[in-house]
């Protein structure tokens, strides 16, 4: 597996990111988003473990050099502050680095992201026809309202019972919205979990077999979609 810091640009500028590049060389195309806590090692973690399983994984640096690591207030500061417009041309330039690599063998790129990543995954996917597939975990940002009726890929939500910030109830709505405009989109509800249960870093709320459940049918449902150039 090869990893590293890449550059890409992103209307007129050049933004950063995390490649991990699986030991073939080869492999469709995942763009990782980040937690507000920025592109921290746990991110970077999840794009190593994509390269693993065949994938070729980019996760762009959405704050662009900052990180908010163990500091809630300074996390809320950047994520409110996240310019929503700029960062989704930073996710436009990242998709476009990824069809442009000819390690990446999928026609599109799938999108997988958590909290704040979550909706900025299921926003991308709306302003981007490039996107094939789009994964949401616990998705949630107050300034980050997705066009639904723009989406084209297939979505597949994961969601936690005891989270507070981004209820069962707005997970079966996003559901029900998504099933009235005639999109595909599969939403996984798991009982005792809390939100951020994926992140082992978290070990307040980290569910082991929750998170070794929903990693199972992200990769099976990114393989279903990413087919190769």
């Amino acid at each position: 597996m090869a990893n590293g810091t890449v550059e890409f640009q992103s209307n007129g500028r050049t933004a950063q990111g995390y490649l991990s590049v699986p030991e073939s060389g080869r492999g469709p195309g995942v763009i990782v988003l980040q937690e507000w806590w920025g592109l921290n090692a746990q991110i970077k973690s999840v794009a190593d473990r994509f390269a693993a399983a065949g994938f070729v994984a980019l996760a762009p640096d959405l704050y662009h050099g900052e990180s908010a690591e163990g500091a809630p207030d300074k996390a809320g500061k950047l994520m409110m502050e996240l310019n929503i417009a700029e960062t989704e041309r930073d996710l436009r330039g990242a998709v476009q680095y990824l069809l442009r690599d000819d390690r990446v063998t999928s026609p599109k790129v799938g999108t997988i992201g958590f909290c704040m990543g979550g909706m900025l995954s299921l926003y991308a996917a709306t302003q981007n026809p490039q996107i094939g597939a789009c994964v949401v975990f616990y998705g949630i940002h107050p300034k980050v309202n997705p066009d639904l009726e723009k989406l084209q890929a297939p979505v597949l939500g994961f969601y936690a019972e005891k989270d507070a910030s981004v209820p069962p109830s707005a997970a079966r709505e996003l559901q029900s919205k998504l099933k009235e405009l005639g999109k595909s989109v599969e939403i996984y509800i798991y009982e005792n979990t809390d939100h951020a249960f994926f992140n082992e870093e978290r070990p307040e709320v980290y569910d082991a077999e929750a998170a070794a459940d929903t990693w199972r049918r992200t990769l099976d449902f990114f393989r279903q979609h990413l087919t190769e150039k």
